[in-house]
């Protein structure tokens, strides 16, 4: 090993569609030197090239544009990082609806040249050896730019020490479950303030809410195992080398009761010692 650590380089792939060029111009904002695009082939020369360079934070963009020469990259990461380059690799996602009304929007023509749906299917199978070993999965489904940059910048603290970031995210299930979930938890079982016409307008952030969701023995009971199972599985997460953990609570539509248990959950966790970030993706929902 050459003893070279202080190099970091980013791999954005992911589903034509999903963002990757968007995801390359935050980088490029964050101070990394940005290539698109670049041959598998070239990746170890372009490993030397960086050793000997005054680089230090790059981001390269590879995707099915590459071909069947794409299958080849977890080996050559493999190959690169032995030399003590730190590199990750950051997928980029997106619901089939969603990227196919992107390509509708821009009238682009997908990389593969097959009918759209079918492209979308393929990509996705000949993607997935490369999904597998992503540091970090993004679904950009519903995200606006400046929410898929902020996104990124959490995703740049990652480290491979023993300090693992977790991000507990709340949702609907009628709008799907988060692509980038590594645990989720449906807690549509608990008692509903949807039905309760006080708490119908409100969300699960405000204190009327939390007091009758938390008020329910069901909650009690389900936080004490829950809580007590999250954290035991943690220190196992990290020995496998997991650097970011997302966590999705659900329930019908994310406003209520995802929403309070994942403020619980990640108050809770703040104490753990690793950095916990808390979303609510779908509680502007009406």
């Amino acid at each position: 090993m050459s003893g070279v650590v202080d190099r970091k380089v980013f791999i954005i792939s992911g589903i034509s569609g999903a963002g990757k060029s968007q995801a390359l111009k935050c980088f490029e904002d964050f101070g990394f030197f940005c290539v698109d695009n670049l041959p598998v082939a070239l990746l170890d020369h372009f490993a030397d090239l960086l050793i000997r360079s005054r680089h230090r934070r790059v981001a390269l963009g590879m995707d099915i544009r590459e071909g069947k020469l794409l299958a080849g990259l977890p080996t050559v990461l493999k190959r690169i990082e032995e030399r003590g380059i730190d590199a990750r690799v950051l997928f980029l996602d997106a619901s089939d609806a969603a990227v196919i009304h992107r390509f509708s929007e821009t009238r682009h023509r997908h990389p593969l040249g097959l009918k759209i749906a079918d492209a979308i299917k393929e990509e996705r199978r000949r993607l997935l050896p490369i999904k597998e070993i992503a540091d970090k999965v993004i679904d950009s489904t519903a995200m606006t730019l400046g929410e898929l940059k902020e996104a990124i910048s959490q995703t740049l603290g990652l480290t491979r020490t023993r300090e693992m970031t977790l991000s507990i995210v709340s949702f609907g299930y009628k709008y799907g479950i988060p692509l980038d979930a590594d645990i989720v938890m449906d807690v549509r079982f608990l008692p509903n303030p949807n039905y309760v016409t006080r708490l119908r307008k409100l969300t699960g952030l405000h204190k009327g809410v939390q007091g009758f969701v938390m008020s329910q023995p069901a909650t009690r009971r389900f936080l004490r195992g829950y809580v007590k199972l999250i954290t035991g599985l943690l220190p196992h997460y990290v020995r496998e080398g997991k650097s970011y953990l997302t966590i999705a609570i659900g329930c019908t539509g994310g406003r209520h009761r995802s929403v309070t248990i994942t403020h619980f959950l990640a108050n809770h966790l703040r104490g753990s010692g690793h950095p916990v970030q808390e979303f609510h993706r779908d509680v502007a929902h009406s």
